[in-house]
């Protein structure tokens, strides 16, 4: 079981921590552990109920009428208050909740309610993306452990990979090429496989090389199937001198074609890029920059 301080409920629950101590002593809201010192801390159960008291007072019910309802009132309240075309925030911090509770029913519940609604492309942009970047932080702040984080990869990555196989191929010879490719210490490939479902989308020809690639095995691809572009992905921590070197790398091998580089680590790189290579923040950025190259 995890523990929180209440600085990690005001960043994952997006309420003031102020609020979080009003909604505590005034409504009994939650009731957290305190120290000796009398320093808050927070169990899972206390984040699952507050990310789900969080939702209905932000779809406008009063925090007065939410500390009356039972468990099961506040989940079927979520269900019927939560719109996929609109509430967005919503709907990634229900996600997290099913992360937390191992929830493979409620995830589903959402993520293919918004599918219905807005399509799998918009479900990406506004959804899966933004809670796969906040899963990246939860997981560097030691927010989730690594069976939740597993959980939740795996029922996304499933996701994709059948919404990438219902693609047509792209078959056009003149199709500009585009790698996509983690380095070698990296495993977190669902980014990377958002990229795979766009890229194939809008007419580009991938080469999917996944998880944890040997530098020198991207090179010897690169060196057969001539890309266009390369895209990688950064989740994992490293310390930035490493990851300049290896940017460097890759910029001078590819001096003729574009790396684009995303992730939670590309986020926060303190040195300048090589004029190949440009920093991604998201899935509608991938795609404008798809369209600029197309």
């Amino acid at each position: 079981m995890s523990t929180y301080s209440i600085k990690d409920l005001e960043r994952l629950t997006n309420v003031k921590a102020h609020t979080l101590r009003i909604w505590e002593k005034r409504y009994n809201i939650v009731d957290p552990d305190r120290s000796d010192s009398n320093i808050r801390s927070y169990t899972d159960e206390d984040l699952k109920k507050l990310l789900n008291v969080s939702i209905l007072n932000r779809c406008g019910i009063k925090i007065s009428k939410i500390a009356s309802m039972s468990t099961y009132e506040i989940n079927q309240k979520i269900i019927e208050v939560v719109k996929p075309e609109s509430d967005y925030v919503s709907q990634i911090e229900s996600l997290v909740v099913s992360m937390i509770e191992l929830n493979e029913e409620r995830f589903d519940k959402i993520l293919n309610q918004s599918i219905m609604k807005i399509g799998f492309e918009d479900t990406l942009y506004h959804i899966l993306y933004p809670f796969f970047e906040k899963v990246g932080v939860l997981w560097q702040t030691g927010s989730i452990n690594p069976a939740q984080e597993h959980f939740i990869s795996n029922l996304i990555r499933m996701k994709l990979c059948v919404a990438i196989d219902s693609l047509p191929g792209v078959f056009d010879p003149n199709a500009k090429k585009i790698i996509l490719f983690l380095p070698e210490w990296e495993l977190h490939e669902i980014g990377l496989l958002t990229y795979f479902y766009l890229a194939r989308k809008h007419g580009f020809k991938v080469i999917y090389l996944g998880q944890n690639v040997p530098i020198l095995d991207l090179f010897s691809v690169a060196d057969t199937v001539k890309p266009s572009f390369l895209a990688t992905y950064f989740v994992s921590a490293i310390n930035m001198n490493d990851l300049k070197n290896y940017i460097d790398q890759l910029s001078k091998y590819f001096s003729e074609q574009e790396l684009f580089i995303s992730g939670i680590q590309a986020a926060n790189i303190n040195f300048c890029l090589p004029k190949n290579s440009r920093t991604v923040s998201s899935a509608m950025e991938f795609k404008r920059m798809l369209k600029e190259f197309a």
